[in-house]
């Protein structure tokens, strides 16, 4: 990862950095971090010395075919850990579980507590499950990160990457150690995962919605369906006025002969 993606990586795009010396030298941390972009999870580990371990969904490592075996491999090759997040809660535990063997090999654990892709550039409230538990149940810190117009480099139907600096802004640790032994009461999960998504606002300059991202793209799904519907309605009715305006040309036309 480091010489083969974050090279390139750091001279192609030449991302700009604050905050690395909030980033121990050795021992467990947690990076929470926003979400603009797939390519968040390569940005910040290549500009890391130490390895960043995130948790990647379970059809990365499982899909068929030679692009399925090549995508396996080289997520499997950056350390990264599979999560089938089609089990439900089950799911989230695996989640949880995944994080903690991290942080306990003194390791650094990347999780992004939106937990998915922001899908309109703005922050959206963090889901109180995976990385307050993880973080209560290891004492480790927690960094807010910030990434920085990464959406941009790569915009959604956008084959080739746009060659810009994204940034990246790391914030000074959390202690939530006060917390442990706690981690079955969801006031605490809920106050925990604020406070983090509230020092990221701060780092990233986001607009915040109270909301779920996962929410959001619902909505966001259900308008474009709707905004299909009306634009095909409303086609047919052109198509309509446009047959019955024929047709009565074509009346007045036989008449006007007669």
């Amino acid at each position: 990862m480091k010489v083969a993606i974050g090279g390139p990586l750091k001279l192609g795009f030449r991302p700009w950095v604050e905050g690395l010396e909030n980033v121990p030298a050795e021992g467990p941390a947690i990076l929470a971090s926003n979400h603009l972009s797939f390519s968040d999870s390569f940005f910040l580990p290549a500009v890391l010395d130490r390895k960043v371990t995130f948790i990647a969904k379970a059809e990365y490592f499982t899909s068929p075919g030679v692009k399925g075996k090549l995508t396996a491999a080289f997520f499997k090759g950056v350390g990264q850990l599979p999560v089938d997040r089609s089990g439900g809660r089950g799911a989230g535990e695996a989640a949880i579980k995944s994080g903690i063997e991290v942080l306990e090999r003194g390791e650094l654990f990347g999780i992004y507590p939106e937990g998915t892709r922001s899908p309109d550039g703005r922050l959206y409230r963090g889901k109180p499950g995976g990385l307050a538990r993880v973080a209560l149940a290891t004492g480790a810190p927690v960094l807010p990160v910030a990434m920085i117009d990464t959406e941009k480099i790569q915009p959604p139907g956008k084959l080739m990457p746009k060659l810009m600096r994204p940034g990246i802004r790391i914030g000074k640790p959390l202690d939530f150690r006060r917390y442990q032994g706690m981690e079955q009461d969801r006031f605490v999960l809920r106050a925990l995962t604020d406070e983090v998504m509230y020092e990221i606002m701060k780092l990233s300059g986001q607009e915040y919605v109270d909301m779920y991202a996962t929410a959001a793209k619902r909505q966001i799904a259900e308008a474009a369906k709707a905004a299909k519907a009306i634009e095909k309605a409303a086609e047919k009715a052109a198509e309509k006025a446009a047959a019955e305006k024929a047709a009565a040309k074509a009346g007045d036309k036989e008449r006007s002969g007669a």
